[in-house]
């Protein structure tokens, strides 16, 4: 199957200023893919819409949701589907880290981040999965982390390990199932970036510590990993489902 010449791309989590997210939407915009925004802040979302369509010309909606309340999420995606072209792709990257020991661990926190950073990820893929299925194509990529390969040792540690792994389960079985309606489902797993989820701005120490455990001389950018889910999403990238795509400096080898 080809894809529409109007294709959308729905990408969560794209409205922090040195997120993941926004590098993504920005990248994939200039491609010529229309944009749909999910974030929790709708004056940031409809902000970065209007830049994207002024910059790059393409269309792009932004409708505010908070990806772990099903229910929002879902309208926020029907809103976008109402509003822009054939939803072809989604880039899962809202996420949520969590520094805090297992010994301090509260029930809230674990729920908190496997709500967003796992239970998230379900909710926008059963919703997307909706459409691909009905129009018979469709491309997923959510990010996991090395941390769900590694058991941690970056930055968060158990509960965030923990969601990042099941998004590596989840991945691979709707792999298996979406694969028959031409939907492919992929992850990537980025090691140490410099955006604020790694507890705010990079320090240069910081950074020179973080590459001591790499087989490259710098930390990863938000471009990196926009580049990889740019190539996961593309047309040419059918034949590849139910991968891990590690961008991490050859931190974490299989």
């Amino acid at each position: 199957m080809t894809f529409p010449q109007a294709k959308t791309v729905i990408v969560t989590g794209a409205a922090s200023p040195r997120g993941i997210g926004r590098a993504t939407a920005e990248l994939l915009a200039s491609q010529g893919w229309h944009i749909g925004i999910i974030d929790l802040d709708q004056g940031a979302c409809t902000s970065l819409a209007e830049e994207l369509t002024s910059r790059y010309g393409v269309q792009a909606l932004g409708v505010a949701a908070d990806v772990a309340d099903e229910g929002q999420l879902r309208s926020a995606i029907d809103q976008i589907e109402a509003g822009l072209p054939q939803i072809v792709a989604l880039a899962n990257i809202a996420g949520v880290s969590s520094p805090i020991g297992y010994l301090e661990l509260t029930s809230e926190e674990w729920h908190r981040v496997l709500d967003v950073n796992l239970n998230g990820v379900h909710y926008a893929c059963r919703r997307v999965a909706e459409s691909m299925v009905r129009n018979g194509i469709g491309r997923i990529v959510t990010l996991s982390s090395v941390s769900a390969q590694r058991g941690g040792g970056t930055f968060s540690k158990t509960p965030y390990s923990v969601a990042k792994a099941g998004v590596l389960g989840l991945t691979r079985s709707l792999a298996r199932e979406l694969g028959p309606y031409d939907i492919t489902v992929n992850a990537i797993a980025p090691g140490p970036i410099d955006t604020d989820i790694m507890g705010g701005t990079l320090t240069d120490q910081r950074k020179a510590e973080l590459v001591q455990d790499l087989v490259v001389n710098r930390v990863g950018s938000t471009h990196d990993v926009a580049s990889a889910i740019s190539f996961l999403i593309g047309e040419d990238a059918g034949y590849i489902t139910g991968q891990t795509l590690n961008v991490d400096g050859g931190l974490y080898m299989h």
